[in-house]
């Protein structure tokens, strides 16, 4: 009788990083807010090349880069080599082809946009801009909400061996409340009044909400009846068991629903093997003192080691924020950073 031969395993690295307004210097991302002068920027690009030098992820999600000029510039800092650069919106090259002379573009324009960096092969690249067809939702005052505030970014890369992996970086609605305002960006509400601050909060629920839904959408269409594993991560903006996060995860659905596990998505951080260290510091972010998860890394059961659909599993997931509690600077992020060391079998021919 033959022996039993263990796997063989591919290592993945994977990092969300909420940069915090990572904008060129001397351009206004929000007119309320100062560009940054020459001496912060190099700050700012310093600090973030130091941390993506630490994370040495294969795949980096990034959120809120007003400007990609400024990304490549700190990636240069990190002294790693990343060959795929994209972040939608926030280009400051010309377009490609563009003849000789055309001027560059001015990055993200009202809001941050999210972007990818990896140094895998990129098989293909798509942004998400619009709902789905019929997740419209009314949002009192302002009217239907029909598009991702910013797009979600999915990209499939190839691993070394063969196997490809859906990566899908989000940035969902904050909390912050919506408040009311002109063209012009005068207010339009008073926003001392407590009543009116509550239906603020709740138009900004109502537009995370149906981002979720937009999300779960997206997800579905890449997991039904495949077997080609999927990461996403991201700022959620709320905790892993908030209702928007499990809108786009699903996960309580398996416990009553084998079927569900083939479209679930699983909180990487509750996935590590026996073997890993689980921390009692795992929070991205401190909001009033208080610590708590925003930045999150979901996996589909590919890497979920007790599925019988497993691919691999999730070794290790670290939290990367020391930094959170240096004090308030802009040229480091106000999130921390989140890092999960998956594996994937060598000997599975399924997705060459």
């Amino acid at each position: 009788m033959p022996s039993y031969i263990p796997p063989n395993y591919a290592t993945l690295f994977v990092a969300t990083c909420n940069l915090l307004n990572l904008a060129n210097p001397n351009r206004v991302y929000y007119d309320n807010q100062d560009a940054y002068n020459e001496r912060e920027y190099e700050r700012k690009i310093d600090w973030i090349g130091e941390r993506i030098h630490a994370l040495n992820a294969d795949v980096l999600a990034v959120q809120e880069v007003w400007d990609e000029a400024a990304l490549k510039a700190a990636i240069g800092r990190s002294g790693l080599r990343y060959d795929f650069v994209s972040v939608p919106g926030a280009e400051n090259a010309p377009p490609p082809g563009s003849p000789p002379g055309t001027p560059g573009r001015p990055g993200a324009q009202g809001t941050p946009r999210v972007g990818i960096v990896t140094r895998l092969q990129v098989d293909s690249v798509q942004s998400f801009v619009d709902f789905p067809p019929g997740f419209a939702v009314e949002v009192p005052g302002i009217g239907p909400h029909t598009r991702f505030e910013r797009p979600p970014l999915l990209v499939t890369v190839r691993m070394k061996h063969g196997q490809l992996v859906h990566v899908l970086t989000v940035h969902l609605k904050s909390k912050r409340p919506k408040f009311l305002q002109d063209a012009q960006g005068n207010h339009l509400e008073d926003r001392d009044d407590r009543k009116i601050g509550a239906m603020a909060s709740l138009r900004s629920l109502l537009m995370r909400g149906a981002e979720a839904a937009a999300l779960r959408c997206i997800v579905i269409d890449l997991l039904q009846g495949t077997n080609v594993p999927l990461v996403v991560m991201g700022d959620f903006n709320d905790n892993p068991h908030s209702v928007t996060t499990q809108l786009v995860a699903a996960t309580s659905e398996v416990a009553y629903d084998k079927a569900a596990r083939d479209v679930a998505l699983f909180n990487a951080y509750e996935m590590q093997g026996e073997s890993a260290l689980k921390k009692d510091v795992a929070y991205s972010h401190i909001h009033q003192g208080f610590p708590d998860v925003l930045d999150q890394i979901l996996v589909s059961e590919e890497f979920v080691a007790t599925s019988r659909h497993s691919l691999g599993d999730v070794r290790r997931v670290d939290y990367f924020n020391d930094h959170l509690h240096e004090g308030r600077d802009r040229s480091r992020s106000d999130h921390g950073f989140v890092r999960a060391l998956l594996r994937l079998r060598t000997d599975d021919n399924n997705n060459r």
